[in-house]
């Protein structure tokens, strides 16, 4: 007689705030310098945000085979898992992230690939909440590079939702700088979506 698979039900947002442990020291203070930064405690002061950290919501046993929970995680990569914001209905969407020595691709620098990636992946989250069944596929993604991203630092990923039309969702948003006390934030990257909800066949 066939059995039925188990579905482990996913992570709540609140639920995946507690899932990481920092393994060593380098870890430790990336995680406490993001939970102490302005932008970190503003965006939890705010009512219409929703934190998490998006990457505990794939299962575990297929984070180490997607790119960026599995390959690009770890020390001297994306040292600890973004700490990420949606506004409710999928207005917006932020995340802060550090990103270590080892994803450049000029010594120093991080590579484009990557930021095109987390640019991706973080307007596509910034609209699921607004599509028809909360996940789409990418259509149509555009970059404009700025300035260089200087590997060892820690960034901020901005998105807004433009438009939604049925099964789509345009999206827009940057990379900047995460700014310490009286700075302003250098935006380093640029981008916009098209995304359609997975259901969308024309």
């Amino acid at each position: 007689m066939a059995m039925t698979p188990v579905m482990t039900p996913k992570p709540t947002d609140a639920e995946t705030l507690e899932m990481f442990e920092p393994a060593d020291e380098t870890s430790l203070e990336v995680e406490q310098y993001i939970n102490e930064h302005p932008v970190t405690l503003a965006l939890r002061a705010n009512p219409d945000f929703m934190e998490s950290r998006a990457y505990f919501k794939i299962p575990e046993a297929q984070r180490a085979h997607n790119l960026t929970t599995g390959l690009l995680t770890g020390p001297r990569k994306i040292v600890v898992p973004p700490f990420t914001w949606n506004e409710r209905g999928g207005k917006s969407f932020v995340s802060i992230s550090y990103l270590g020595p080892d994803l450049c691709g000029h010594p120093g620098v991080i590579h484009g690939g990557l930021l095109a990636t987390m640019l991706d992946e973080g307007l596509a989250r910034c609209c699921f909440p607004a599509l028809p069944n909360k996940i789409g596929v990418t259509a149509n993604l555009s970059i404009t590079y700025r300035k260089p991203t200087p590997a060892g630092s820690f960034v901020a990923l901005r998105a807004r939702t433009t438009k939604v039309e049925g099964r789509k969702a345009w999206v827009e948003g940057h990379i900047e700088t995460l700014p310490k006390a009286g700075e302003e934030p250098v935006v380093l990257v640029e981008a916009s979506v098209i995304h359609q909800d997975t259901a969308f066949t024309n």
